[in-house]
């Protein structure tokens, strides 16, 4: 099952920047074995803004929100999913 997802990142400003720099390590190891697995087909930044649109491809509605979940930066998103579904003029 593909879906589409943006994520905003509202980080507290009354964060530690050493505790910061912390997660944002933790979720870039996280994020790149989900790619290596080919659970996250896409990351794509949003310029000029703390967000990125991903392309997930995972077996279930269940499956993803337990990736979701499990991203150390979680707790400090906003997420907007979107369910995809071949497009009958795509050549792929």
């Amino acid at each position: 099952m593909l879906f589409l997802v943006r994520m905003d990142v509202q980080v507290p400003h009354d964060l530690p920047a050493d505790a910061f720099e912390e997660i944002k390590a933790r979720e870039k190891a996280y994020s790149q074995d989900l790619q290596r697995q080919g659970k996250w087909q896409a990351l794509y930044r949003v310029v000029g803004e703390y967000a990125n649109y991903s392309v997930f491809d995972v077996e279930s509605n269940d499956e993803l929100h337990t990736l979701l979940s499990a991203l150390p930066l979680f707790r400090y998103m906003k997420l907007h999913v979107t369910p995809l579904a071949k497009h009958p003029s795509s050549i792929r």
